[in-house]
């Protein structure tokens, strides 16, 4: 005998997540999940689960909804998992290099910082030690 596949509500996804109700509606809206109505009542099957899985990793890595859209899709369509993963590789690449230039722009305005934060340090050193004391 068949055994009927595991659902969800949206609270429980929802919860399971940690997202909002609003946020699941969105991708909804979006077209990134189709869950399967009862009358109002939404059942989100293990497909659903795993595409909100990988929109929240995607999320996550900085991609952006269009794009994370894409690579979800075309698990579906073709050229199928051999393209979203050629494509995934291409986006991955990409976003490293941009985090990569981020990482160097911190490390610069790091060290910018912690040289005007050194020169501040020294003047106010040389104020304090070369002014005569307050009259009191």
């Amino acid at each position: 005998m068949h055994k009927a596949a595991r659902t969800w509500s949206i609270a429980e996804l929802a919860a399971e997540y940690e997202v909002t109700l609003r946020t699941i509606r969105f991708y909804e809206d979006r077209g990134l999940l189709t869950p399967e109505r009862r009358g109002t009542v939404r059942v989100y099957h293990p497909r659903d689960r795993i595409r909100l899985a990988l929109i929240l990793r995607g999320k996550r890595l900085g991609f952006s909804l269009d794009q994370i859209a894409k690579i979800v899709d075309m698990y579906d369509a073709e050229p199928g998992e051999e393209g979203q993963l050629v494509y995934l590789l291409d986006q991955i690449t990409h976003r490293r290099a941009e985090l990569e230039q981020r990482r160097q722009d911190i490390d610069q305005t790091l060290a910018e910082l912690a040289e005007v934060e050194s020169r501040c340090h020294a003047d106010l050193h040389t104020l304090r030690t070369t002014q005569p004391p307050a009259e009191a």
